[in-house]
């Protein structure tokens, strides 16, 4: 590896770290800035500053797939196998959107989960995040909840990768059991998904005491207070994404962890080149 392609991946590791204290900032400041929260209107919120989040991370995004090319990080047919499974996932989330499933169920997150798994953290994230960029672009729902949607899934993509030991380590590799590590990482972001994505509205509303957040209160309590709201607000309904991400792995991971491996396989190559003329080499092939 060149030193310009190690620099650029150390970049674009860089990129994808202050990416991640980005998105923890977008999505606990109110909790710093009481004043403004707590408006009182779910719709109002983050409404400001939500626009110029959206903008720097899709450029985040962006810069990352440059520099990963750029770096060796991925090949150009990685990139184009990227942009055909984005193309897939968004036109499973419109379905999904056009004839709505059970509770959160939604079928993006197998796709995720996978390209994490096999290609990377920051494949992963870019999967995660760019599926709800290009899929709220085709449904037109696009509102100050996006990024928030787009830090979530791509923490997703990024976290699959911790994964790996554990198959790994149990020998479970090319396994049954690999499917099934993979489906209860799975329903557990499943409920993980609706905690975090909770938070980017949750200091705005206010209510009953017991369930909602409001300055000067310790973290204990405000934890507490989240605790309630998320058991009584949205908990059967991100249940129901857990199983409907397990019954997914179960059902569809294997064939699909196949295919990305052999793809993964065909597009990972390294180039030896020759120190010696061609002529010369089969001659002495021949002589030996």
């Amino acid at each position: 590896m060149t030193r310009t392609s190690t620099l650029a991946t150390w970049m674009s590791g860089a990129i994808f770290l202050l990416a991640t204290l980005m998105g923890l900032v977008a999505f606990l400041y109110p909790f710093w800035v009481p004043a403004l929260a707590q408006s009182g209107n779910t719709g109002l919120a983050h409404s400001q500053d939500a626009p110029y989040v959206l903008a720097l991370l899709t450029g985040i995004c962006f810069v990352v797939l440059l520099l990963e090319v750029q770096g060796a990080g991925m090949s150009a047919k990685t990139v184009a196998l990227l942009g055909v499974l984005i193309s897939i996932n968004s036109l499973l989330r419109f379905v999904d959107l056009a004839v709505p499933g059970p509770g959160g169920f939604s079928p993006i997150f197998l796709l995720i989960i996978l390209v994490g798994y096999i290609y990377g953290p920051r494949l992963g994230f870019l999967m995660g995040a760019l599926t709800l960029l290009v899929s709220s672009i085709i449904t037109g729902a696009m509102g100050p909840w996006l990024p928030y949607q787009m830090f979530t899934a791509g923490w997703i993509g990024m976290s699959a990768v911790i994964c790996r030991p554990l198959v790994g380590g149990l020998g479970m590799r090319g396994r049954l059991g690999e499917v099934v590590v993979l489906a209860l990482f799975a329903g557990l972001w499943g409920l993980l998904y609706g905690v975090i994505m909770n938070i980017w509205f949750w200091p705005f509303v206010v209510g009953t005491p017991d369930q909602y957040w409001e300055p000067g209160i310790g973290g204990m309590q405000t934890v507490q207070r989240y605790a309630v709201f998320y058991a009584v607000t949205s908990l059967g309904w991100d249940l129901v994404r857990m199983a409907g991400n397990v019954v997914l792995l179960l059902v569809f991971g294997g064939p699909v962890l196949r295919v990305l491996q052999r793809f993964q396989r065909r597009f990972t190559f390294v180039y030896s080149p020759v120190s010696q003329p061609v002529s010369q080499t089969v001659s002495q092939a021949n002589d030996a």
